[in-house]
């Protein structure tokens, strides 16, 4: 009895170690990654707010993690080329997606994908969110929202406005005017924003929707009018701009926001890792102070939290685009 019991004991001896290394890989590699470079795809033309707060984010990575992170920009079909990329790359820490809300539009707005968001990404962090300003060209007699609703109005279908293309933030603000003004203003849809912005302050359009963050040195420099943001308050890097809520459009609220994914199987040690670094970088004083000035605010959620409300935006576009009618161009 004796001898068999000292044979049981060894055996759940060697098991609890076998056990041990099977859960010892994820572990070493959570403490040792990085150990070459990690690529941010940004699926968005350079010059946007993707691109410029994922080269910011990259150098505070670098600088915490010891290791380089590159920028790689694949823009093209509103997002969708440089997704699917990120879709079908090795889930091992060393690729990850700069995304926006424009990929959360995209999955009731652009249904046949190659890929869908919550089966083939996982969510590691928010970034941050910024407000939305509606700018005009100087050359438009409007001076408010309610002159450029009466103008739209007197002229159907011959206004319009330009956006980074099919399914972004700056469209589907465009299209929630459209339906909560009950005017129709013209899609134009560009490559990326920079376009859209060169167009605009050279009078080929209209109008557009535009990150604060970026908009705002053409506001003060006179190349476009600012006539209404899109938050539920007024920015306090435009205090004089009313929002659009005020401006007689009643619930009308919009903004732009990044977060970072990582395809689906990508180690959660990993995961976990990613987020408590970017939580760290994005809740230091500097940091919220700098984005302060340009309009932007961190946003802060475990991972688990994240891919709840990535769920919860996907629904709301879902719901949004089948009640006002979207279509993509």
């Amino acid at each position: 009895m004796k001898t068999l019991f000292s044979i049981r004991q060894r055996c759940a001896s060697v098991l609890a170690a076998l056990m041990s290394l099977a859960l010892l890989p994820a572990w070493v590699t959570a403490q040792t990654y990085p150990t070459k470079p990690v690529k941010i795809v940004v699926p968005f033309a350079s010059g946007g707010v993707a691109d410029n707060y994922s080269r910011f984010l990259t150098q505070k990575l670098q600088d915490e993690l010891g290791q380089t992170f590159l920028v790689e920009d694949r823009p093209g079909a509103g997002s969708i080329i440089g997704t699917d990329f990120v879709a079908k790359s090795a889930a091992d820490g060393y690729t990850l997606l700069m995304m926006s809300n424009t990929q959360t539009v995209n999955e009731s707005l652009v249904p046949n994908k190659p890929f869908v968001l919550t089966r083939d990404f996982v969510g590691i962090v928010p970034i941050n969110y910024s407000d939305l300003v509606l700018v005009v060209h100087p050359s438009l007699p409007v001076n408010n929202v309610a002159d450029l609703i009466k103008l739209a109005k007197s002229k159907p279908g011959l206004l319009n406005f330009a956006s980074s293309g099919t399914g972004t933030p700056y469209h589907m603000a465009g299209e929630l005017f459209n339906a909560l003004a009950g005017v129709n203003l013209l899609h134009i849809p560009y490559k990326g924003s920079s376009g859209a912005r060169t167009d605009l302050i050279g009078g080929q359009v209209n109008m557009m929707f535009d990150a604060i963050t970026t908009m705002s040195e053409f506001v003060k420099n006179n190349k476009v009018r600012a006539i209404a943001t899109s938050g539920h308050s007024r920015s306090a890097i435009m205090p004089n701009v009313p929002t659009l809520a005020e401006s007689g459009v009643p619930k009308f609220e919009a903004t732009i926001w990044l977060g970072l994914m990582a395809p689906k199987g990508t180690p959660i040690d990993i995961i976990n890792k990613l987020n408590q670094v970017i939580v760290k970088i994005v809740s230091r004083p500097d940091v919220k102070d700098l984005w302060a000035t340009q309009g932007a605010y961190p946003m802060l959620m475990s991972p688990a939290e994240f891919d709840k409300f990535l769920l919860a935006d996907v629904n709301k576009w879902a719901a949004i685009v089948k009640s006002a009618g979207i279509k993509a161009d």
